[in-house]
């Protein structure tokens, strides 16, 4: 049996992210699933795990240090994500110093970048993709045999050498439920949340879709059964205490048949829960809405993206405005909560396009929207014709340590940075600060924790000024050729007919 120990480090807003810092600051608190999933996988192996949430409780590095030294584990496993590599690094380099145990990391960012991730000395083993194989495998090794070449998944160390091993395919149907029971369960909520205790779920892998934008588009969609998702619900209401759940599925309603077989478990064994989930515009209609409504669902979050048809088409986003109208409707008739993910500074990006998406967006009178600024993430199409255009991997040198932290380029738009952050921050007062929506907040409040949770996100986006973007110069390869990279990204993404999904 090896003892090990997860943990979940503080993270403080970086320039190069997608949202305003103030909307980060608020957006919740979320217990860390990926670290669940693994506790879990460890546990079924027969290894004794443990949780530090640090970000959640507000631990320091000396005071989770402490937490981790009572249970001396044989190994630290941390999740990494390209975001917030550098910080979760420094976590490492504090706690692996005082223990002197390996250190195992995993996560998105082990997908992207797998050998990178583990350049650090003080990082010896990376998942690559999950942990349902290569942990127990891994645990097994170190126990014994310590030949890391046999656990699949994995990229090691060895002889002043990267390697990395082979993947198994794997069933998403297969993972244990997360270990829930190790997480503070009673201080996780996000922005909208109305009941405790309130947890995440994800009930498939992948989206078949093809969004520009977005870095799951067109990877295989691996859903775990009906069954399977209803029994997880079971034993969150009846042993968890939770009340509230968000299905963080990139798309739960993709596969209607298993969608509707989920709403009907959930109201023929009477649960009392409070749902919400991410979904198409062009996955629902009034009938499936009304079993989502019956099953317990107030809330969806949509990704609407603009309110300009030959911008949904540049991106490949596959509905029309019609549609949104259509089902933003529906969702009303039924008291369904629609919340709109909106872009701005997407390809031909202008003033005037950004205040037509507002515009827009008021008259669907949405519960909340969210404006996210259009980002070359990794994995992305965008992402990738970034590094084609430029010659330069941004996410990579920063892993690396090679370049400072830094906004991306965003050469589909004659926007700067400073013009985005600014117009994104506009468009978010203007549409939240309009006398009809604060009366309804504040009727629809359910407890005074969330009443101070919106009332201070309120004041800090009204009257909180920043400058997010000018902390460094923008991509130097970008801004050597930004004419040029400016035409090139023109050209790719002119008026078309709308595109397949």
């Amino acid at each position: 049996m090896m003892r090990v120990a997860l943990v979940f480090n503080p993270f403080t807003y970086k320039l190069h992210e997608e949202n305003l810092r103030i909307v980060q600051r608020y957006f919740g608190l979320f217990p860390p699933l990926s670290l669940g999933w693994v506790a879990a996988i460890a546990e079924r192996a027969g290894h004794e795990v443990i949780i530090v949430d640090a970000r959640t409780l507000q631990l320091t590095m000396e005071e989770t240090y402490d937490r981790l030294r009572e249970f001396q584990p044989d190994i630290i496993g941390f999740m990494m994500t390209t975001y917030m590599f550098r910080e979760t690094l420094e976590w490492i380099r504090f706690l692996k110093a005082r223990l002197k145990v390996p250190v195992v990391v995993g996560g998105y960012n082990l997908r992207v970048y797998p050998t990178e991730s583990v350049t650090p000395e003080e990082i010896d083993f990376g998942c690559v993709n999950s942990a349902l194989y290569t942990v127990p495998a891994l645990l097994s090794e170190l126990a014994s045999g310590r030949n890391f070449g046999d656990v699949p998944g994995l990229v090691y160390k060895e002889d002043g050498k990267i390697l990395v091993t082979d993947s198994v395919d794997e069933d998403f149907e297969d993972y244990p439920f997360p270990a829930r029971h190790l997480l503070p369960n009673e201080l996780y909520a996000e922005f909208p949340t109305e009941r405790k205790n309130f947890t995440v779920m994800v009930t498939s892998k992948g989206c078949p879709r093809g969004c520009e934008f977005c870095e799951a588009g067109r990877t295989p969609y691996n859903p775990r059964t009906p069954e399977t998702v209803v029994a997880e619900m079971e034993e969150c209401y009846h042993k968890h205490g939770i009340r509230e759940i968000d299905v963080f599925d990139y798309e739960f309603l993709i596969h209607r048949k298993r969608s509707e077989r989920i709403f009907d478990l959930m109201v023929e064994r009477g649960l009392d829960l409070t749902w919400a989930c991410r979904a198409r515009i062009d996955s629902v209609d009034p009938a499936l809405l009304e079993k989502m409504k019956r099953s317990g669902c107030v809330r969806i979050y949509f990704g609407i993206e603009s309110g300009d048809q030959e911008t949904l088409d540049r991106v490949n986003k596959g509905i029309t405005i019609q549609q949104i109208r259509d089902t933003i409707g529906a969702c009303k008739d039924l008291g369904i909560k629609a919340l709109g993910f909106f872009l701005i500074a997407v390809p031909g990006e202008t003033r005037q396009s950004i205040k037509r998406t507002l515009k827009f967006a008021k008259s669907l009178d949405l519960e909340y929207v969210q404006f996210s600024k259009m980002t070359a993430k990794p994995l992305t199409p965008l992402w990738r014709d970034l590094v084609e255009q430029t010659g330069q991997d941004y996410w990579r040198e920063y892993i690396l340590g090679n370049v400072e932290e830094q906004p991306l380029p965003r050469p589909w738009t004659e926007l700067t940075n400073d013009e985005i952050d600014e117009l994104a921050k506009w468009a978010y007062v203007k549409y939240h600060s309009r006398p009809s929506f604060l009366l309804r907040s504040v009727l629809n409040v359910r407890s005074f924790d969330e009443f101070r949770r919106k009332f201070y996100a309120f004041l800090e986006m009204v009257f909180r000024q920043e400058k997010v973007s000018q902390a460094a110069p923008d991509f130097v390869a970008f801004n050597e050729n930004r004419d040029a990279q400016r035409q090139r990204f023109s050209s790719k993404y002119q008026k078309s007919p709308r595109l397949p999904t």
